[in-house]
């Protein structure tokens, strides 16, 4: 899984202004269809399902989400069988993340929202002996832990800044985990009034780990999860067409507006080493209309 995965380093007269250098790591490389850093969360859950042998998975997630996506995959991948508790009526057209979630042999139950928020995961799991319940995007310390090992590939331990965007705070938390003592982890929050993210994201670390540097950056979520406008979307399609890497306008290309945005209030010292992190997720953009993004899901 791990081959496809580099650091590109990206060239902006901004950038040489500012007198930093920027990289990004492309863990949308991991897999043509399911990339990104949900593989990296779901890992040890997977260890566990095998470890207990244990043959289904079932989680948690609305109907455009890439954790469902590839929880999906990693099932089929391991002969196991999944079932996804969707927040939402049932449509009468899948999304298209849910339809690829079917075509994999995903079972698909829709709930009303008011049944989703109250959904007790300890009980699922008690009522599913033969199961491994995986928390909505992975939460829990497993799955931070998973995305901790993200911090130990090739070339992420010469950036001194590291700037991801987050929304449930699993891959955060993870991230914060693997960084060394002399890095400072910067997150892009996606969802609006999201005020408990710190402490989500608190509750995943020991209390050694809570001492490293990381903040949380609640500005630019745009209108909240999922939200999108005309100026998002000029920001990606501009960086496509700089820098030839695609952004989704859930998470990635609201990193990449805010990043503009940080750098532009001279948040980084000269001098600076900067690693961005693409969290893949390309495969949402398929629910945008044709003529939003000058690109497609998997340029």
């Amino acid at each position: 899984m791990h081959e496809n995965i580099l650091i590109e380093k990206i060239i902006d007269p901004i950038y040489s202004e500012k007198d930093v250098e920027v990289g990004m790591l492309r863990l949308d490389k991991t897999h043509p269809i399911v990339s990104g850093n949900k593989i990296f969360k779901l890992s040890l859950y997977l260890k566990r399902a095998e470890e207990l042998g244990l043959s289904k998975l079932i989680t948690v997630g609305g109907p455009f989400s890439n954790h469902l996506h590839a929880t999906a995959f990693a099932a089929k991948q391991k002969g196991m069988l999944s079932t996804a508790l969707i927040r939402g009526f049932v449509p009468d057209k899948l999304s298209p993340t849910l339809q690829d979630c079917q075509d994999m042999g995903m079972e698909l139950r829709f709930m009303d929202p008011a049944s989703f928020e109250k959904l007790n995961l300890p009980k699922l799991a008690a009522e599913n002996p033969d199961a491994v319940v995986i928390p909505q995007g992975g939460y829990g310390r497993t799955g931070a832990e998973g995305a901790a090992s993200i911090m130990a590939l090739p070339g992420t331990s010469e950036y001194r800044f590291i700037v991801a965007a987050c929304g449930t705070g699993t891959m955060g938390a993870g991230l914060v985990s693997g960084a060394l003592p002399t890095q400072e982890i910067l997150l892009v929050s996606v969802l609006k009034n999201n005020f408990s993210i710190g402490d989500e994201i608190k509750a995943l670390l020991t209390e050694t780990e809570r001492q490293k540097k990381y903040t949380i950056e609640d500005r630019f979520h745009m209108g909240g999860y999922a939200k999108k406008n005309q100026t998002l979307f000029d920001t990606m399609n501009d960086f496509y067409k700089k820098h030839g890497i695609p952004t989704d306008f859930v998470y990635t290309g609201k990193l990449i507006f805010a990043f503009a945005q940080m750098l532009s209030e001279n948040q980084f010292p000269p001098g600076s080493k900067i690693l961005l992190i693409h969290s893949g997720g390309l495969q949402g953009n398929r629910s945008l209309s044709h003529n939003e993004l000058c690109f497609g899901f998997n340029d």
